[in-house]
């Protein structure tokens, strides 16, 4: 399929929008590929309005409507009834000759969704709507997480790993806030993109649309339409739709068999893996180390793509098939780095970022801002008394997660025994003591 067709734009500057076909050539899909789905929908839906299937499979009703004719010339379908304006309005059936071949179809697949996007149309988008140059500002990326405490220092180092898009390992002792750091990514302003419901290949079909990773914006939701509303009334390709840059994220239970092509019994169709599905987003791969695979494995099998920005899958069948791979990867992990990897392993993930203990201020700072954020006043002197008896003296080490579990548990206590609102020594002892387990356990 051409660039052209696919409104890809020349420059950065102009942002890729699907542009909608006119043409059964234009979608990238056969003629007999559009056949098979359109009878496929009909079995499932019993019936259907000439509209609706164009609806249904995300096309122009005029690139169906030849396909309809031809239908209906064969005998696969019947028109039940009619609003008297054509076959836009006509209600389609299969007949018994057209459930027989729609049975022998389902043989193959039983997909009967949008009509996918063909893979060279896919790459071609994914290209366009790759982030270029210097997208990202230290004032944008500042504004993003502007609801932590966060200094400058990893704000400058965290920047031109997101604008890059490269690799990034995030790692230190637990509840300094490495997973909370990431996941405010998600923040930073950015452009929308679009993302096709599923791709075909080779005649497979791999389901992209995920509800729970894919945010859709709400301008694009697919409410009811009326069978007068005209084509051109759409403003893009409906095989598409208009989502948030992705973000995803998988912990311990991330295998490696979790990072290929996941094929499907029951639809003899195959869902995209994480990575694919993180195009031209993120995708974070947190506690790094504690997963099903060891991470060696889990780098290993990102060495290409992270060099070529390709990733290579198999189908069943045999075939091949390589996909762009514009995902920003982002490891966390509380282990030591060389637990993970020895120095070779290291140096394959481009940029790393030590989350340290906060010194007091920011632990104050931190502190202070939770309370803010709970309207819970601070009674004078109370949270100094608190950091010298239970911190300074026994030096015990700062976390960025302390002041949230034990203001979390002091509400809770407030609440249980009817005492004001606020934090009092007494209070903050007693949360404290219910937060962390005792060091003075003996067996």
């Amino acid at each position: 399929m051409s660039a052209s067709v696919l409104n890809v734009p020349d420059t950065s500057a102009e942002p890729f929008v699907p542009q909608i076909p006119q043409t059964i050539e234009q979608t990238g899909l056969t003629e007999s590929f559009l056949q098979q789905l359109i009878l496929k929908i009909l079995y499932y839906r019993a019936e259907a309005v000439g509209r609706d299937l164009g609806k249904h499979l995300g096309l122009n009703f005029s690139i169906i409507e030849s396909t309809l004719e031809y239908f209906k010339l064969q005998h696969l379908v019947v028109v039940k009834r009619s609003l008297g304006m054509g076959n836009v309005s006509s209600v389609f059936a299969l007949s018994d000759h057209g459930r027989v071949l729609a049975m022998k179809y389902l043989e193959t697949n039983t997909y009967a969704g949008k009509a996918p996007v063909p893979l060279e149309q896919y790459a071609a988008a994914v290209a366009a709507q790759k982030r270029r140059g210097n997208w990202l500002s230290k004032e944008k990326l500042r504004k993003a997480f502007s609801h932590m405490s966060i200094s400058s220092k990893i704000l400058s180092m965290l920047g031109p790993a997101v604008n890059a898009g490269k690799t990034f390992l995030i790692y230190g002792q637990p509840g300094n806030g490495k997973t909370y750091l990431a996941e405010a990514l998600v923040k930073i302003e950015s452009d929308p993109i679009y993302i096709p419901f599923a791709i075909e290949c080779q005649g497979q079909i791999i389901q992209m649309h995920d509800p729970l990773y894919h945010q859709r914006l709400v301008s694009d939701d697919d409410g009811e339409q009326s069978i007068w509303m005209v084509d051109k009334d759409k403003e893009f390709d409906g095989r598409w739709f208009h989502a948030k840059r992705p973000f995803i994220a998988t912990g311990g239970e991330l295998a490696l068999e979790m990072l290929d092509l996941a094929y499907k019994k029951d639809s003899k169709t195959y869902d995209a893996p994480f990575q694919l599905k993180a195009n031209n987003g993120i995708y974070l791969v947190d506690d790094f180390g504690r997963q099903r695979c060891t991470p060696s494995e889990i780098l290993n099998r990102w060495i290409v793509p992270m060099e070529k920005s390709i990733d290579y899958f198999n189908f069943l069948s045999g075939g091949k098939l390589s996909v762009p791979f514009d995902t920003f990867l982002v490891f966390s992990t509380n282990l030591r780095p060389e637990q993970i990897g020895d120095e070779a392993f290291l140096r394959r993930i481009q940029y790393k970022l030590f989350m340290r203990s906060p010194e007091e201020r920011e632990f104050l700072n931190i502190f202070e801002r939770y309370c803010d954020g709970l309207n819970l006043p601070i009674e004078p002197g109370a949270l100094n008394d608190f950091l010298e008896r239970r911190y300074r003296l026994p030096k015990k080490m700062f976390r960025r997660c302390h002041p949230r579990d034990i203001v979390s548990h002091a509400v809770d206590l407030i609440h249980f025994e009817g005492k004001p609102y606020k934090l009092t020594a007494e209070v903050l002892d007693e949360a404290f003591e219910s937060t962390f387990v005792s060091e003075a356990y003996e067996d």
